[in-house]
């Protein structure tokens, strides 16, 4: 595309804010926002620098989507780096992404909450705060009944579900509501997110000044605050963090830039003291035109994707982003490059810790290569744990770029079964309803690692298959350590990055699995807690040593004293109270 084709695509855009693409056919090659976007994308025709010159060149196409605000351009360009991952832009290597609202396009609507909106849906947003989001969606459904339901749940129903009792919906899949009025309560819906407060600011307002003449002040307190947060849903957020005063929680980023990669460290403190660290990476154009605070721009934007903004963020280097700029202030965070003192030295530290991560393979680019699939960043491993087929757990731990995220660690009771394939089976079967129902508001991965063989790798992807999710499935056999895939069992080198990669996540979800089943399995076995003598981490102890209550009962008086805490009296009192 040569200047006069950028200058002609222009003419026809909006000048209004949103973002801009530059696609070559299918490919996403560059994602930008602005406030005026026609008057941006003619700015193309004389690009800036050398890798926009060579983007604009392959470009075949502009496409543009309008918002109604500067803040949301802002969040919907970093969704679509997020899901695009353009070329020519700097992507943060996570795939955390801000929430939209959709309302479905089916007979009868629906409303949730989603950072991949279906075909045909209309969405609103992205948005900040996801616990915002949840209040308003929940306050319009008590208000106007639109139903959240997946599609399953919804259809062949011969009465009204749990959320029509609860006046969260007002049941169309019993014909409760015809569907003149149920399309008219969408609309309403509509027209809040399109800008009109009133429609549910006024009822809400109605019933909390009902509940406080009925002296109902409990529900007219949280009546008050679920009011709040509706008014201040359409302003950014910013009247809802103003009163923020102090500086209680700091996050302190570092970064910096080598190659096609950068690091960016940050450091958490609250009250004062450092509680939490952590590296990131980010892919980067080759050009080597991007500097730092270009980087610290994409990767402010990109991480607090779902994630509360701190009250100060100190930085390495100022970025120049005036959307950004206008983001955190309306946010109420406060920006700072430090020249000297103790913030200075928490800023040096974080620089420190970035460099330390640079040239550390995380092993997902040649896991990806090595099994044929498009990327491997994201993995979900998954173990089961029991005794004897008592106190049967399994674990669903996640792994973003060779780094655990615990925040999305997830744990299954399960049913009590001597059988480890079918365990596993249930376990991945639950995974696999949850992420095709809608339930599970976790980013799908891009691979599942199972811990064992060939059999606990049938039995998971048995489960894939009876549900419909289409996710890759890889074991690791813990014996030889060999990798056992669809099309075979090998043997990877010993200091094969990939393999390390497999062998961490196999490692964590082990060790989740098995602190489930012992917490599961002490807290069942209260009945050691009556033997006099015997306290917790005695009973512990003997638990772990005999694997259950009938491994207890079994053991001789001399096993018995084996363990700490056990004497003679102690274990003869066990034998005859078991």
């Amino acid at each position: 595309m040569d200047a006069a084709h950028v200058r002609e695509h222009a003419s026809e855009l909006p000048r209004e804010p949103g973002v801009y693409q530059f696609q070559e056919g299918e490919t996403t090659l560059y994602v930008g926002k602005a406030v005026d976007i026609r008057d941006r994308v003619r700015s193309y025709a004389d690009p800036r620098s050398r890798r926009i010159a060579r983007m604009v060149e392959r470009a075949e196409e502009i496409e543009c989507a309008v918002t109604d605000t500067e803040t949301q351009a802002l969040l919907l360009e970093a969704n679509l780096i997020k899901r695009h991952q353009p070329r020519y832009n700097v992507r943060l290597k996570d795939d955390k992404s801000y929430p939209l609202v959709q309302l479905t396009d089916h007979e009868f609507p629906r409303i949730e909450i989603t950072r991949d909106p279906n075909p045909g849906a209309v969405a609103f947003g992205p948005y900040t705060e996801r616990g915002r989001v949840e209040t308003v969606v929940k306050a319009l459904r008590e208000t106007y009944g639109v139903r959240g339901c997946s599609d399953h749940k919804f259809a062949g129903r011969d009465r009204p579900c749990l959320d029509h009792d609860l006046g969260l919906c007002t049941a169309p899949c019993t014909g409760e509501i015809g569907s003149e009025e149920y399309i008219a309560d969408v609309e309403s819906v509509e027209r809040f997110f399109e800008g009109s407060p009133g429609l549910l600011a006024d009822p809400l307002r109605r019933e909390m000044e009902r509940a406080t003449e009925e002296q109902n002040f409990e529900r007219a307190a949280n009546l008050r605050d679920k009011l709040q947060v509706v008014e201040s849903f359409h302003e950014g957020g910013g009247e809802a963090v103003s009163a923020q005063t102090s500086e209680e929680w700091i996050d302190v980023l570092g970064a910096v830039v080598e190659g096609e990669q950068a690091t960016v460290a940050r450091l958490h403190s609250e009250g004062g003291q450092l509680v939490e660290r952590d590296r990131h990476t980010l892919s980067v154009p080759d050009d080597g035109e991007e500097g730092v605070g270009s980087v610290l721009a994409a990767f402010i934007v990109q991480y607090y994707a779902e994630r509360s903004l701190p009250d100060a963020l100190l930085l390495s280097e100022r970025f120049t982003d005036d959307e950004l700029d206008d983001w955190l202030d309306g946010e109420s965070v406060a920006v700072r490059v430090p020249g000297a003192g103790r913030e200075a030295t928490l800023v040096e530290l974080a620089l420190k810790n970035a460099r330390r991560g640079r040239g550390k393979a995380d092993g997902t680019a040649a896991l990806a290569d090595r099994l044929g699939i498009e990327r491997a960043n994201r993995i979900e491993g998954f173990d089961v744990s029991h005794a004897q087929g008592r106190a049967a757990v399994g674990s669903d731990v996640t792994f973003v770029d060779g780094s655990p995220e615990k925040s999305d660690y997830r744990r299954k009771k399960l049913q009590d079964e001597n059988d480890d394939y079918a365990n596993m089976h249930a376990l991945v079967a639950w995974r696999a309803r949850r992420a095709v129902d809608g339930r599970d508001d976790r980013s799908e991965p891009d691979l599942l690692l199972i811990d064992g063989g060939e059999g606990q790798l049938n039995a998971a992807r048995d489960a894939l298959s009876e549900v419909g999710w289409d996710v890759p499935a890889i074991g690791l056999a813990k014996a030889e350590e060999r990798v056992v895939t669809p099309d075979g069992s090998f043997a990877w080198p010993d200091d094969a990055p990939e393999r390390h990669l497999l062998q961490r996540v196999r490692d964590e979800s082990h060790r989740f699995a098995v602190q489930y089943h012992q917490t599961l399995r002490d807290e069942v076995s209260t009945v050691l807690d009556d033997v006099p003598g015997i306290g917790p981490q005695t009973r512990k102890r003997l638990l772990r040593r005999f694997g259950s209550i009938d491994g207890v009962r079994a053991a001789s008086p001399d096993e018995l004293q084996s363990v700490s805490g056990v004497g003679e009296k102690t274990a003869t009192t066990i034998q005859g109270r078991l």
